[in-house]
């Protein structure tokens, strides 16, 4: 292993500036490639999709679970895949361990769901096993057909981003590949949304939800029903700005 240079603080300080000046720029890159996502056109969803979930057969719609946006995860966890039927695949069930607690991603109006082809027992069998608890869909229409094959997660995962008008549905984001590694934070999630993280610092169209950043969070067991700020916490968030000048 050939080893860096051991340097003295001074010298460690002033290359992680200079590190840290590269940084701030991929942030700032990666905040416009966000805010070019949330002017990506919309697609419209004009075709039905059958999924089964524990209580019975459901419509793409139901999945939003009355919400206004939806991120579908295409996990392979079906016969015919390595692992089965003990497993999902190695990589889906690596992702599936890094998803953060829902309750924020649901508090930004937002619904994430995991869909395979296994049947409902055995999912639950999988989810009870791993400890996941991310609502997960069985896609119910014959192998070749439907949702999977019409959103290019049939043959390989990805995650599919929707957003609901009433009962119109449509597609605003897709990603695979090695973009779907940086899955599972709340971030992450938020930052392939048609919306974003919904807050004023954020480059979006006129008239798109946002609020002052920081003050929407919770305790994650504790997101009242309008997700609206705690009067508490926001007088802490307001004392630190004005501490450190924010």
């Amino acid at each position: 292993m050939e080893k860096p240079l051991i340097v003295s603080q001074e010298e460690w300080l002033a290359a992680h500036e200079n590190l840290l000046a590269k940084e701030k720029q991929v942030t700032h890159e990666r905040d416009a490639l966000a805010a070019a996502r949330r002017r990506m056109p919309w697609l419209a969803v004009e075709k039905q999709y059958a999924f089964e979930g524990p209580n019975g057969k459901v419509s793409l719609l139901d999945l939003f679970e009355g919400r206004r946006q939806l991120i579908v995860y295409r996990a392979f966890f079906e016969p015919g895949v390595f692992g089965w039927p003990d497993h999902a695949c190695r990589g889906c069930s690596l992702g599936a361990d890094q998803v953060s607690h829902l309750s924020h991603l649901n508090a930004r109006d937002t619904t994430l769901v995991y869909a395979s082809r296994a049947p409902q027992p055995d999912i639950e069998r999988l989810k009870k096993r791993m400890g996941w608890t991310m609502p997960w869909y069985t896609i119910a229409e014959p192998v070749g057909t439907g949702f999977d094959v019409d959103f290019g997660v049939d043959q390989w995962h990805g995650h599919n981003a929707f957003i609901r008008e009433g009962e119109s549905i449509f597609r605003t984001y897709f990603v695979n590949n090695r973009g779907d590694e940086n899955m599972g934070s709340l971030w992450s999630y938020l930052d392939i949304t048609a919306l974003g993280r919904q807050e004023k610092w954020e480059d979006s169209p006129a008239g798109y939800p946002q609020t002052e950043p920081y003050k929407w969070w919770n305790w994650h067991d504790e997101y009242g029903a309008a997700a609206s700020p705690d009067p508490r916490w926001v007088k802490v968030i307001d004392n630190a700005s004005a501490t450190l000048n924010l």
